[in-house]
């Protein structure tokens, strides 16, 4: 008995073959239009950035830019009426050529009060001494020499407000602080070479003068400011004689004939 057959529209159209057949629009493998499946994509887990930690430190670096500004700005007040010459102290005025003689006798000095010249062996003491004496001149020029800077103020002028102000200003190693009778100002400050004279203890070129030259006089390295026993017993204005137990300019006590 023969098989029964197919219909023919279950025939592969357009008589092709099993062996050679196929879709006639699909072109073969890896020929010109030809589609591949995309590779599979890993994705991988980013990382979780630290967020803390840069905001931790960003607040130090914030934190360090403040603290730098700050300084700045303090270090630029602190210098803003600060002098770094004579020059930008107005009203100084400066001798040079001065004698560093040393004398026991009475010394007309041309200026008053002196900022140089001959002066007696003995120094006043300058440890931020205040003397509540007029010193005598010829000491207390010794001391400029040794780099001191001496404050002066007219007692017939200076009020116990203005002393006290003085004071504080002349409470540093290297000054000095006296009345000095018959000034011509109402506060005159000295160092060697230099003097300034002003109206008011409160003048701020006062300090600019002291914080300057405090000490920057080298006339003689190495000597000392101290004299204890000129701090004791001061010599006053107008005083004549030598000094009986006056130190060498490096503190030593004087040898015999001194």
């Amino acid at each position: 008995m023969a098989k029964d057959r197919k219909p023919d529209d279950a025939r592969p159209s357009g008589g092709a073959t099993r062996s050679g057949g196929g879709n006639p629009k699909r072109a073969k493998a890896g020929g010109k239009g030809s589609r591949t499946r995309p590779p599979t994509q890993v994705v991988a887990n980013a990382q979780k950035r630290p967020w803390g930690l840069i905001a931790g430190a960003l607040a130090v670096v914030v934190f360090a830019a403040a603290v730098i500004t700050y300084a700045v700005v303090q270090v630029n007040e602190a210098n803003a009426g600060k002098a770094n010459s004579v020059d930008d102290i107005a009203g100084v005025e400066s001798w040079e050529d001065l004698s560093q003689e040393h004398v026991q006798t009475t010394v007309d000095y041309e200026q008053s009060p002196p900022v140089g010249g001959p002066h007696d062996f003995e120094w006043a003491d300058c440890t931020g001494t205040v003397y509540d004496v007029d010193i005598r001149p010829e000491n207390a020029v010794h001391s400029l020499e040794h780099g001191a800077v001496w404050i002066t103020y007219d007692p017939e002028v200076a009020s116990d407000e203005d002393i006290e102000t003085l004071a504080d200003l002349a409470d540093e190693p290297g000054r000095m602080l006296s009345p000095y009778e018959g000034l011509d100002s109402p506060i005159s400050i000295q160092a060697w070479g230099h003097q300034l004279k002003v109206d008011s203890a409160v003048d701020e070129r006062l300090k600019q003068f002291a914080d300057l030259l405090t000490f920057a006089a080298n006339l003689e390295p190495g000597a000392t400011c101290e004299n204890p026993s000129f701090l004791e017993n001061p010599r006053v204005a107008g005083e004549t004689g030598p000094a009986t137990s006056a130190p060498d300019d490096m503190g030593a006590p004087p040898s015999d004939g001194s």
